[in-house]
C-alpha cells in the first residue's frame, strides 16, 4: 500500500509528450466568474493545483471538507499544489539484499518529506486533450493515489500518460486528481471522533472532489455521467470504499471503478482507532483539555506532525495493521466494509480489480526477526487477531505453513527464503489484505453487474519481492497493456478491443482472470482459484475480527 517505485515514475515519466500542435497560447477554462490559466503540454492541456474545498486549517482541521464559494476571481493553474501532510517512515536497511531489491526498496525509501506539503492542500488536477472543448463530453478517469492512508501526492503521477494512451487509441479521455488528506489529518479515529462526527475525512475529501467534477468538469469538456474512479493501493481500496460509502449511494458520481491491488478492507469499527487517538492527544499535551478534539485543531502543525509520526507506520512492526486508516463510522462506512458488500450495499456499476502475484512480500521486511513457529503464531495472535481463539491462529498457521516453497513470492520453490518464514508471513499477509477482500467483493458482486479481474506476474525473478505490490503501475504510467485496457473500459465500460488478448468478464461460475506476464508471452488467462482453500477460510475469520 506504500506509494511504491514513484520517483521511478516520476523520473521516468515526467516529460512532455512531443507536440504535434506547435507552439500554442496557454488554455483557459472559465469556472464561475473565474478565468483559469493552465499549461500547454504537448497533447494535452494541463491545469494544476485547482482548490476544490477551502482550506482544512485552523478551525477547520479535523472537520469535514468544506465547499468553496463561487469562483470569482481568476488564477493560474499551471504546479501542482502542496502534498498534504506526511506520515515519515522507512523500511529497514537490508544492505545484503541483491542491488536490484534495494533499488525497488531505494524508491520507497527516499522521503516524501521532500515534496512541499501543508494543510492547505485539497487541490486538483485537470489533463485535457488540447483540442477538448465544452462540447466535447469526452469520459474522465479520477486517480486517486496510494500510500497506505499515511502519504502520497497527485504531483507523483504523470496523468499525461494516460491522457496520451486514451487519444492514441482512439478513446480520448480526461484525467483528474485528487490531493486528499491521510495519516491521522484524514483518518483520526475515536469516541470523540464518531461523536462529533468527523471519521474518514480522507475519504470525504475524495467525494467532495467527485461533486467537483460533476460541477465543473464540462468546462473542460468532460461529461458528468461518464466517470470512472481509479486507484491502485490505498487508492484502490478507497475506490471500493466509494462503492460501499452511504450503503452504496454513490450519488450518480461515477459510473465505473478500477481498482489496482486494493479492495473494500477488513476494516472495524471506528472505536478501534482509539488508542492511537489517546497517543496523539498525549503526544501533543492534549490530555488534559475539557475538549480533546478542539485542542488538537489548536497544536501547532509542526507539533501535531512530529506527534504523528510517533505513531506505528507501514513499514514499523505491525506493518499493514495500519494505525491511521478507514474505519466504520456509522455514517460514511454505517459498518464494516465488507460487511456492506455481504449486504449487498455495493454501487450497481461496472468495475475492474486487480493483485499483484506477491503483494506481500514489500510488507514483509519488518518482520525479519520471527523465524520460528512459536514466534510466528505470536505475532498473528498479537497484531493480527487479538480476539481471536489459538484454535483458529493454529488454523491460520495451517494454512498458511512454514513450508517454504508454498510462500511468496510463489512458484519459485525454495529460492527468496529470507528467513525461515519470510515466504509465510508474505503468503499470509498479501493474501489477508489483498487478495480475500478481492474475492469476497468478485464472489458478492457476480452475476450482479460486469466485473473483470486480473493478476499481475511480472517482475516475477525481482530478488525475494517477485512480482511485489505496486509493481503494476508500471504497467499503467509507462503506457503499457494495462493502460489500454484501462483507458477502454473508461470509454466502453469493457476493456477490450485493440490488439490485447480479449479479457473476459468473471463470474463465480466462470472465474476468468488475465494474467500479465513477463517474457514473449505478455498475457494470457487463467482462473482465479489459487488458493482457494486457505483465502476462504482467511476470509471468515477477517469477516469475524475485522482490523
Amino acid at each position: 500500500m506504500h506509494t511504491t517505485l514513484l520517483l521511478l515514475l516520476a523520473g521516468s515519466l515526467v516529460g512532455a509528450s512531443a507536440s504535434p500542435y506547435g507552439k500554442r497560447s496557454s488554455p483557459t477554462v472559465t469556472l464561475d466568474s473565474a478565468t483559469v490559466t493552465g499549461i500547454s503540454s504537448g497533447s494535452v492541456n494541463q491545469f494544476l493545483g485547482i482548490p476544490f474545498a477551502q482550506p482544512p486549517t485552523g478551525n477547520l482541521r479535523f472537520h469535514l471538507p468544506q465547499s468553496l464559494p463561487p469562483y470569482n476571481t481568476s488564477f493560474s493553474a499551471t504546479a501542482y499544489g502542496s502534498a498534504c501532510p506526511q506520515q515519515s517512515g522507512l523500511f529497514p536497511s537490508l544492505s545484503s539484499l541483491p542491488a536490484e531489491t534495494l533499488d525497488y526498496l531505494a524508491a520507497i525509501n527516499v522521503s516524501l518529506a521532500s515534496l512541499p506539503s501543508g494543510e492547505d492542500c485539497l487541490t486538483l488536477n485537470v489533463i485535457a486533450p488540447a483540442d477538448a472543448t465544452p462540447d466535447s463530453e469526452l469520459p474522465i478517469v479520477v486517480w486517486i493515489y496510494g500510500g497506505g492512508f499515511e502519504d502520497g501526492a497527485t504531483s507523483l503521477y504523470n496523468g499525461t500518460i494516460i491522457v496520451d494512451k486514451a487519444i492514441s487509441l482512439g478513446v480520448p479521455a480526461i484525467y483528474v486528481s485528487m490531493n486528499y488528506r491521510v495519516n491521522a489529518f484524514g483518518f483520526l479515529a475515536s469516541q470523540e471522533v464518531k461523536d462529533a462526527g468527523v471519521g474518514n475525512l480522507g475519504l470525504r475529501d475524495q467525494r467532495l472532489a467527485l461533486y467537483w467534477v460533476q460541477k465543473y468538469i464540462c468546462a473542460f469538456g468532460g461529461d458528468p455521467t461518464k466517470v470512472t474512479i481509479w486507484g491502485e493501493s490505498a487508492g484502490a481500496a478507497s475506490v471500493g470504499l466509494q462503492l460501499v460509502a452511504n450503503n452504496g449511494n454513490s450519488d450518480g458520481l461515477f459510473r465505473a471503478g478500477f481498482m489496482q491491488s486494493g479492495s473494500p478492507l477488513p476494516s472495524g469499527n471506528i472505536l478501534e482507532g482509539q488508542k492511537y487517538y489517546d497517543a496523539l492527544v498525549s503526544e501533543t499535551g492534549c490530555s488534559s483539555a475539557r475538549d480533546t478534539l478542539q485542542c488538537l485543531r489548536e497544536v501547532p502543525y509542526e507539533a501535531l506532525l512530529d506527534a504523528v509520526n510517533q505513531s506505528p507506520n507501514i513499514v514499523s512492526y505491525q506493518s499493514l495493521l495500519m494505525a491511521w486508516q478507514p474505519r466504520a463510522d456509522g455514517i460514511f462506512l454505517t459498518d464494516d466494509p465488507q460487511k456492506l458488500v455481504q449486504q449487498g450495499f455495493v454501487t450497481d456499476v461496472p468495475f475492474v480489480t486487480g493483485d499483484c502475484d506477491d503483494e506481500g512480500t514489500l510488507f514483509s521486511f519488518s518482520t525479519l526477526n520471527v523465524t520460528t513457529d512459536t514466534q510466528f503464531e505470536e505475532y498473528i495472535q498479537t497484531y493480527w487477531f487479538p480476539t481471536a481463539p489459538s484454535a483458529t491462529i493454529k488454523e491460520v498457521m495451517q494454512y498458511y505453513s512454514a513450508n517454504i516453497s508454498q510462500g511468496s513470492p510463489f512458484d519459485t520453490g525454495t529460492l527468496n527464503a529470507l528467513t525461515p518464514q519470510f515466504k509465510r508471513f508474505a503468503a499470509f499477509q498479501g493474501d489477508a489484505m489483498f487478495q480475500a477482500p478481492r474475492r469476497l467483493l468478485l464472489h458478492n458482486r457476480s452475476g450482479k453487474q460486469a466485473l473483470w479481474t486480473y493478476t499481475s506476474k511480472r517482475f516475477k525473478t525481482l530478488p525475494y519481492l517477485g512480482a511485489a505490490h505496486g509493481s503494476d503501475l508500471f504497467n499503467v504510467f509507462e503506457g503499457q497493456d494495462l493502460a489500454a485496457y484501462l483507458v477502454r473500459f473508461v470509454s466502453n465500460l469493457d476493456p477490450n478491443g485493440g490488439t490485447d488478448l480479449y479479457w473476459p468478464q468473471y463470474t463465480t461460475a466462470e472465474p476468468h482472470m488475465l494474467e500479465l506476464l513477463d517474457g514473449s508471452i505478455q498475457q494470457a488467462l487463467t482462473e482465479d482459484t489459487y488458493r482457494a482453500d486457505a483465502i476462504a477460510f482467511l476470509t471468515q475469520v477477517l469477516l469475524a475480527y475485522p482490523l
